[in-house]
């Protein structure tokens, strides 16, 4: 990764993202990989398929008691709605019905943002462009704990209640980190959101609206599945800003384990993700990776090397700044 210097307690370097080189070395030696890229013709019914269950899940917990409501929030509700927000990641990149649908991909992704309960999807496109242009970006790579996460949340009870409140760092950091106007595809978003929240509070009662919103919050904070989310870009290994996962959970979760291998093919759709690893293997298999997310949550908690400040932090440019 080349010369490092340590600034407070994150991981500063001075080299470009390793994904760029990476990417241009595995297309000049296997050009086929190109073909991988473009839109996932199975995506759109997919998602379309987990929104509607969701939506017969609302009709089927209405009389249920409240136990029973976080019960199934947690256990097969939340599980749904977390790989929602995987698969409105996928959809960021244009997967759904490709770059020259754009529009589409946008609107789709609102659809598939309905189950969760809160807008998210169009302002998760707005910052994600910049996770992969600006990885580790200071003031860029809202991705990043601020360095108050880093400096609190350092034992393992403050780790663990860090993993907790994940979803509330994650909307609330960007507005610190670095505010963006507020779009009129998030306006759009927020309307929508509303309008089928509130039809099926109409509908069925306000016990539904708790269980899709209880699941996206317990589900992407201490749940198997949040473990992406450490694994994917804290420095376990010095060195190593990226790491893949090749478990059972990728089945649940549109292949966002294949992280490396996304990194490098922003383009190429996480159902396409093993192939780019069966033919360029040796880029990837001697790579550090994780075997269980559980492992990487239970590790991070308990692991006094690993916090909200194992991360790699680099300066960059803008875009348009020559």
């Amino acid at each position: 990764m080349g010369n490092r210097v340590t600034r407070g307690d994150f991981e500063w370097v001075y080299t470009e993202q390793p994904h760029t080189q990476r990417r241009k070395e595995i297309l000049a030696k296997y050009p086929e990989i190109k073909t991988l890229m473009g839109p996932d013709p199975h995506l759109k019914w997919i998602v379309s398929g987990m929104v509607f269950t969701q939506f017969l899940a609302c009709y089927l917990v209405k009389d249920l008691s409240w136990k029973w409501i976080f019960f199934w929030a947690y256990a097969f509700g939340g599980c749904i709605n977390h790989s929602l927000t995987l698969a409105i990641h996928d959809i960021s990149h244009n997967v759904a019905f490709g770059n020259k649908q754009a529009r589409w991909n946008r609107w789709f992704a609102i659809f598939a943002n309905l189950p969760i309960g809160i807008p998210y999807s169009a302002s998760f496109k707005k910052y994600h462009i910049d996770h992969h242009r600006y990885l580790g970006g200071d003031s860029l790579d809202v991705d990043i704990p601020t360095d108050f996460e880093g400096w609190f949340f350092c034992t393992p009870l403050r780790k663990l209640l860090w993993l907790f409140l994940q979803p509330l760092f994650y909307s609330l950091r960007p507005l610190y980190v670095n505010p963006k106007a507020i779009t009129q595809m998030e306006i759009f978003n927020a309307l929508v959101q509303l309008s089928v929240d509130l039809i099926i509070y109409y509908l069925w009662g306000l016990k539904p609206i708790i269980y899709l919103i209880a699941g996206t919050i317990l589900c992407m904070g201490l749940h198997p599945i949040s473990g992406h989310f450490i694994a994917e870009h804290y420095m376990f290994l010095k060195g190593y800003e990226t790491y893949s996962y090749y478990g059972p959970l990728n089945w649940l979760t549109f292949n966002v384990g294949y992280h490396m291998e996304h990194h490098d093919f922003p383009s190429i759709p996480g159902c396409r993700l093993p192939m780019v690893k069966k033919i360029a293997a040796e880029y990837y298999d001697n790579l550090p990776h994780h075997q269980s997310w559980i492992r990487v949550l239970w590790d991070f908690v308990f692991d006094d090397t690993i916090g909200p400040y194992s991360r790699v932090k680099r300066l960059c440019k803008l875009a348009n700044e020559s």
